[in-house]
């Protein structure tokens, strides 16, 4: 900013017309030879120039100068080494700190392992373990209940035990059991049961009819898969608890379902009608238990007084055979027919003419 003012000031230089420039010329003491521009003028070299506000700047920005600069300082006697370990102290403890210390829930557990070998359990709580990458712990959600359905989409066609195709959809619940062994000892446990759940199903419906598969058998297949699943699981020590199985869906086949809808209907109404038989035939057992009961009281009554019982019986006989049929007293030496009452009530009724049509016949 003060170079400027000092070549404003020096105007023999800027309105010299002489020859000799700035280098020199060649009517000077020098002989003609140019001058050195880096040479020290004549007369000596003038005082140090003030500094500037730009230089003052940089200056201040550089952390330089007196009276407290407005960069960062170091504190008096700090070393920049010590102040690198204090800062390296820091990460460790931050490593040391999220490493070793473990926060385990009231429904996990926490399986350790040392080196990539399993050392043991944490239970819920704050533990405390070596840090990494010496130990390593693994969460593990053991109440969750897992639920997987089966197909992912729509239903599948599974073949029965009758050689008949089924529309199948279903459900596993399952959880886990032992942590570690469902840590450890399967490479994917969610897919192992996944592939177990539907070997199993196809394994049961394989001995099974359709009529059972759409019908009441649903509990017994959702039991058996159920316990075939855990048995192939315990086999595989996956660490696996199944839950239960529950069948979604279970139809004939759309292509089919018509015809499936008339031999259902036709199995309803032979239910319906064997119902119907076994009502009658119960009651019909039941009035010929209550015949035989009774005629076992004429025979107890029977046995008292035969005579007496036979006769009434007689009677009763003749007159449920006589109430049928016309009656004829026959005395010597003529017949007498005998009045017939309801043949006399009929003549006593009114009787209705029905007239006839003009013109027509009489």
């Amino acid at each position: 900013m003060t170079i400027l003012p000092q070549w404003l000031r020096r105007p023999s230089i800027l309105t010299n017309d002489s020859s000799n420039g700035p280098w020199g010329g060649g009517g000077d003491d020098n002989g003609g030879t140019p001058r050195n521009p880096w040479a020290v003028p004549p007369g000596g070299r003038k005082g140090t120039p003030k500094p500037t506000a730009l230089d003052e700047f940089l200056k201040k920005a550089r952390g330089g100068g007196s009276g407290g600069g407005g960069g960062p300082q170091l504190p008096l006697g700090a070393n920049p080494r010590s102040l690198w370990l204090i800062g390296l102290a820091l990460i460790v403890a931050v490593w040391l700190i999220f490493t070793s210390l473990h926060q385990i829930g009231p429904q996990q557990r926490g399986v350790v392992t040392f080196l990539g070998r399993y050392s043991g359990m944490l239970e819920p709580g704050i533990r405390l373990t070596l840090p990494a990458p010496l130990v390593a712990v693994q969460k593990v959600d053991v109440e969750a209940v897992r639920v997987d359905e089966f197909p992912r989409d729509g239903s599948e066609n599974v073949l029965t035990g009758d050689q008949n195709i089924i529309d199948l959809a279903y459900t596993v619940r399952w959880r886990v059991d032992n942590p570690s062994d469902f840590v450890f000892e399967i490479k994917d446990p969610v897919e192992t049961v996944r592939a177990t759940a539907e070997s199993a199903m196809r394994a049961v419906l394989a001995t099974t009819t359709l009529n059972q598969a759409i019908g009441a058998g649903r509990t017994d297949i959702e039991a058996r898969v159920a316990q075939m699943m855990q048995q192939i699981l315990n086999d595989y020590r996956a660490g696996v608890r199944v839950q239960g199985v529950s069948i979604r869906q279970a139809a004939a086949p759309a292509s089919l379902i018509d015809d499936f809808n008339a031999v259902t209907a036709a199995q309803q109404e032979a239910v319906a009608n064997l119902n119907n038989a076994r009502s009658y035939s119960q009651q019909v057992i039941a009035r010929a238990q209550g015949e035989a009961a009774s005629f076992d009281k004429v025979y107890e009554q029977y046995r008292l007084a035969p005579e007496v019982t036979r006769r009434r019986m007689y009677y009763e006989t003749m007159e449920a055979v006589l109430a049928k049929t016309d009656k004829t007293i026959v005395e010597t030496p003529g017949v007498a027919p005998l009045l017939p009452l309801d043949r006399a009530r009929k003549l006593q009724e009114p009787q209705v003419e029905v007239a006839q049509p003009q013109g027509g016949a009489r």
